[in-house]
């Protein structure tokens, strides 16, 4: 089965990198859907929407680096 789904949702371009990165250095495939129009700084209701998309059989791989990245920010909080 080959198909997609959503592994993270933002309005954040920064946080959509960050996480799109994590996922690929796991060699995990990514497929980013943005609705922002890119010469312009819009990021109201739907037009700003950023979501990472990836294979369902790599869901739980995936989990797994999201909970050690929030993790990991949890014990940098200061």
């Amino acid at each position: 089965m080959n198909e997609w789904v959503e592994v993270l949702f933002t309005y954040d371009e920064i946080e959509a990198e960050i996480v799109k990165d994590l996922l690929e250095a796991e060699h995990i495939q990514v497929i980013v859907k943005s609705s922002k129009i890119s010469p312009y700084p819009v990021s109201i209701g739907s037009m700003g929407e950023i979501r990472l998309m990836i294979r369902n059989e790599e869901l739980e791989k995936a989990k797994e680096v999201l909970s050690a990245m929030e993790q990991g920010k949890e014990k940098s909080d200061p």
